[in-house]
């Protein structure tokens, strides 16, 4: 049975947002917010088993502690944890994570999310909408309070169609065009191209032996924005990027009533260059939703998840992959 929210005013939470930079962490206390924060730039590993819970508290542990000691929250009541790669790579993680918390901290009730699932709670709370997480990569959630839909986050080379990435691979590629003097090529992505890699015969060197080969493509993209203003091909770029965006949010977003749609990640800090066409191609697609700038970030909608399952009031939807809910005592 869950308690009211008046018997639990004042009680401790924690909240996680781990991803593949590494972990930000917040402790708090119901009524209260977030308290304190810590971070580690130590991503997570992952292995055979997917996400690794050994690693993972490994790395929580010792900012927990040090968090609960700065701010006097001694036990928390409820952990929301929100992780990369959840949806495909959580099965250990949600079988040993609930009880490695509740014999570390004395956690009882455990809210394991994506980190989409983050986003979305940190841009929109727990409304209907839809958010469209772009940064290096892409992914679109939506929710009407009844279930989770996702669309895209396949990864660079299956899809991720507008994030960073693409944008930026799709930029190197029309350099490359007019380097080699083929149809569809840009003069002004090539000489920007050239300041940010070089010589293009050396591009694939740079380019296919790293292991980070998504973040250098994505590293591109501001020079594809800055040539939006004096270069059609650019622009047409970002027009293309706005409109795959604008999609996977029509794929996840409901249908009927005030729906919002929320844009996360670092491709906001392009602005117009991307933005305005984004604005107009969700006013074709999505007329009844409006789009809203986000409230916060995925470590905001951990604190928001922690608090709600804290005070008994969540109200998002369960889903098995993108949001599962365990407690190890029954109150």
């Amino acid at each position: 049975m869950t308690r009211p929210a008046s018997a639990a005013e004042g009680a401790g939470f924690l909240a996680v947002d781990s991803g593949g930079s590494g972990m930000r962490v917040a402790v708090g206390r119901a009524g209260r917010g977030a308290l304190g924060v810590r971070a580690s730039a130590v991503p997570v590993r992952t292995g055979a088993r997917g996400i690794d819970p050994r690693h993972l508290m490994e790395q929580l542990t010792p900012l927990v502690r040090a968090l609960c000691a700065e701010t006097g929250v001694a036990e928390p009541v409820a952990a929301a944890v929100g992780a990369a790669g959840l949806a495909t790579l959580g099965d250990a993680l949600r079988a040993e994570l609930p009880g490695a918390l509740a014999r570390e901290f004395g956690v009882r009730r455990v809210a394991l999310a994506a980190d989409a699932v983050t986003a979305y709670v940190g841009a929109l709370g727990p409304r209907p909408g839809a958010v469209v997480a772009a940064g290096t990569g892409l992914i679109a959630i939506g929710t009407d309070l009844e279930r989770w839909r996702r669309a895209d986050g396949w990864g660079h080379l299956l899809g991720d169609c507008g994030g960073g990435a693409w944008i930026g691979r799709a930029g190197l590629e029309a350099a490359l065009r007019a380097h080699d003097g083929r149809p569809g090529g840009s003069d002004v992505l090539l000489a920007l191209a050239r300041e940010r890699f070089g010589p293009m015969p050396g591009l694939p060197a740079q380019l296919y032996p790293r292991p980070d080969r998504p973040a250098v493509l994505a590293s591109f993209a501001p020079q594809v924005a800055a040539g939006a203003a004096r270069d059609p091909v650019a622009a047409g770029i970002l027009r293309s990027a706005a409109r795959h965006m604008a999609e996977s949010a029509a794929a996840v977003c409901p249908a009927d009533g005030a729906a919002r749609v929320a844009l996360t990640g670092g491709l906001v800090g392009i602005g117009d260059p991307l933005l305005v066409p984004l604005d107009e191609e969700l006013a074709a697609l999505l007329p009844h939703a409006s789009r809203v700038a986000a409230a916060g970030d995925p470590l905001d909608g951990s604190v928001h998840i922690a608090t709600d399952l804290t005070t008994g009031t969540l109200a998002l939807p369960e889903d098995a992959a993108m949001l599962c809910l365990t407690s190890t005592k029954t109150d």
